[in-house]
C-alpha cells in the first residue's frame, strides 16, 4: 500500500508537470513564431505604403526599399511554385514555397489581384534556422522539471504515507493484549504517539480512544469471566456429584433412577454449555485450556482425535452405563483435526450429549473420522429446522439449538465447522477444520 500510494503520487505530479511543460512549450513556439510573422508582414506594411506614395507622387510604382521584397504587377511575373498556390488559394498570404523558399505577401490594392508585394524571407527566418535547437532546449528542461517532479512527489509521498504506515502497524500490533501497552498511561503513548497534530494525528487520536473504551470493555468482559468460572462451574460440579452419589444410593429398579438419569445428563449439558461459553469469551491466541497447546490466530497444531474420546469415555464411564444407547468408536490413532484441543474436547462432549440425550432407545451412536471430519452418527428423528442456527429456539424446541448454536460459533471463531444432516432415520454431525467433509 505505500508503495502503491508513493507511486500514485509521483506519477500524478510527473505527469501535471509533463502537461504543464508541453503546454508551455507550445506556447513559447507560438509566441515566436508570431512575433516572427508579425515582424514580416511590419515590413511589408512599410513597403506598401513606400509605394503608395511614389504611386502618388509619380503615377506609378518604384523600386523596393528590401532586396527580399519585389513587386508583381501581374500573376505572370510570380514564382511558379507561389503562383501554383495562389491559383487554388487566392486568399493566401503566407506559402512554403519548393527548395525551401518560404513567401509573404501583400496585395497593394484589393485582396486577391495584383498588384503584390512578395517577400521571399527563407535567409531572414529566425526560428526555422534554431527550431531543432530550441526544441531540444524545451524538451531538456522538460524533462528536468518532470525529473524534479518525481523526486518532489516521492518526497510527499513519504512525508504522507509514513506516518500513515506507522499507524497501520500499530493497528495490525494493537490486539487486546497489547492495548494496555498501546494506550499506556494516556493517548500521547497510544497510536498517535509521534504524528503530530494533522489530520493522520487526528485519526490516530480517535483510535486512540476506540481503543481505550474497547480496552474498558475487555477488562470488564474478563472480569465477568472469571466470576461466571466461579460462580457457575462450581455450583454444577457440586450438583453433579450429588446427583451421581443419589444415583450410587438408590436401587437400580427406583422409579427415582430414570428422573436422576435426566437430571444428570441435563447437568452435563449445562456444565458443557458453560465451557463452551467461557471458551468462546477468549481471545484467539489466548491459551485454550491448561495442558493444551497454544494458538496463535486461526493456526492450530493438529490434534489427535483418540485420546480426546478416551478422556470423555473415561469420565463418563458411570453416566454412559445407564444409557439405553450403545457408543461404537470407530477411530484411528492417526485420525487428527487442525483444531485447539480443547475446543475439540467441547466439541466431542456437546455433540456425543446431544446423540445419548436425543437418540432413539437401543440405538448406537457411532464416532467416526471420515472425508477430513469428525463423525458422530446416531439413530433419532429429523433434526428441527432451526437447530444449529444462531440463537435459533423455536415453539417446541427440545433445549438443544442454543448449545449447538454455541458449539458452531466457537468453532468458527477458531477456524472450523459444524455441519448437521439427517438422511434415513440417521443423524450426522460433522466437525472440520474448515475443509470439505462427506458422510463416506
Amino acid at each position: 500500500m505505500k508503495h502503491r500510494l508513493q507511486r500514485r503520487w509521483m506519477f500524478a505530479l510527473a505527469a501535471f508537470t509533463l502537461a504543464v511543460t508541453a503546454l508551455f512549450g507550445l506556447f513559447a513556439m507560438v509566441f515566436v513564431y508570431t512575433v516572427e510573422d508579425r515582424f514580416l508582414e511590419r515590413l511589408l506594411q512599410q513597403e506598401a505604403q513606400a509605394q503608395a506614395a511614389q504611386l502618388a507622387a509619380n503615377g506609378r510604382y518604384g523600386a523596393t526599399g528590401s532586396d527580399f521584397i519585389s513587386l508583381h504587377l501581374s500573376a505572370a511575373s510570380l514564382p511558379a511554385d507561389l503562383a501554383r498556390v495562389l491559383a487554388t488559394d487566392p486568399q493566401r498570404r503566407e506559402v512554403a514555397g519548393d527548395d525551401g523558399r518560404h513567401y509573404h505577401l501583400l496585395a497593394l490594392q484589393t485582396a486577391a489581384a495584383p498588384p503584390w508585394l512578395v517577400a521571399e524571407v527563407s535567409q531572414q527566418l529566425i526560428v526555422r534556422p534554431i527550431r531543432a535547437d530550441l526544441l531540444r532546449w524545451l524538451g531538456g528542461w522538460g524533462l528536468c522539471m518532470v525529473a524534479l517532479a518525481l523526486l518532489l512527489g516521492w518526497w510527499l509521498a513519504r512525508r504522507v504515507t509514513a506516518p500513515l504506515e506507522a499507524l497501520a502497524l500499530r493497528v495490525a500490533q494493537a490486539s487486546p493484549q497489547r492495548l494496555s501497552a498501546a494506550v499506556g498511561d494516556g493517548l500521547s503513548h497510544g497510536l498517535s504517539r509521534g504524528l503530530g497534530d494533522n489530520e493522520i494525528g487526528a485519526v490516530a487520536r480517535a483510535f486512540d480512544a476506540l481503543l481505550g473504551r474497547t480496552q474498558a470493555f475487555i477488562e470488564r468482559e474478563q472480569a465477568f469471566t472469571r466470576d461466571a468460572s466461579h460462580e457457575l462451574r462450581t455450583p454444577l460440579a457440586v450438583l453433579r456429584l450429588s446427583i451421581e452419589r443419589l444415583q450410587a444410593d438408590t436401587p437400580a429398579a427406583a422409579p427415582a433412577q430414570r428422573q436422576l438419569a435426566a437430571l444428570l445428563a441435563a447437568t452435563l449439558l449445562m456444565e458443557q454449555t458453560v465451557a463452551t461459553l467461557l471458551l468462546l469469551a477468549r481471545e484467539d491466541d489466548a491459551p485454550s485450556a491448561a495442558g493444551c497447546t497454544q494458538t496463535t490466530g486461526r493456526v492450530a497444531e493438529p490434534v489427535a482425535l483418540l485420546p480426546l474420546v478416551e478422556h470423555w469415555v473415561l469420565a463418563h464411564a458411570g453416566w454412559l452405563d445407564r444409557q439405553a444407547m450403545t457408543l461404537d468408536i470407530q477411530l484411528q490413532r492417526h485420525d487428527q483435526l487442525k483444531l485447539p484441543a480443547a475446543v475439540l474436547q467441547l466439541a466431542i462432549s456437546s455433540l456425543l450429549g446431544n446423540a445419548f440425550a436425543h437418540g432413539s432407545p437401543g440405538g448406537q451412536v457411532v464416532l467416526a473420522f471420515g472425508g477430513g471430519a469428525l463423525l458422530v452418527r446416531n439413530p433419532g428423528p429429523a433434526l428441527p429446522p432451526q437447530t444449529g442456527a444462531d440463537f435459533g429456539k423455536g415453539e417446541h424446541s427440545t433445549g438443544d439449538g442454543l448449545g449447538l448454536a454455541i458449539l458452531q460459533r466457537l468453532l468458527e471463531s477458531r477456524g472450523g465447522r459444524l455441519r448437521l444432516s439427517h438422511a434415513d432415520g440417521i443423524t450426522t454431525a460433522a466437525v472440520d477444520a474448515g475443509g470439505a467433509w462427506s458422510d463416506a
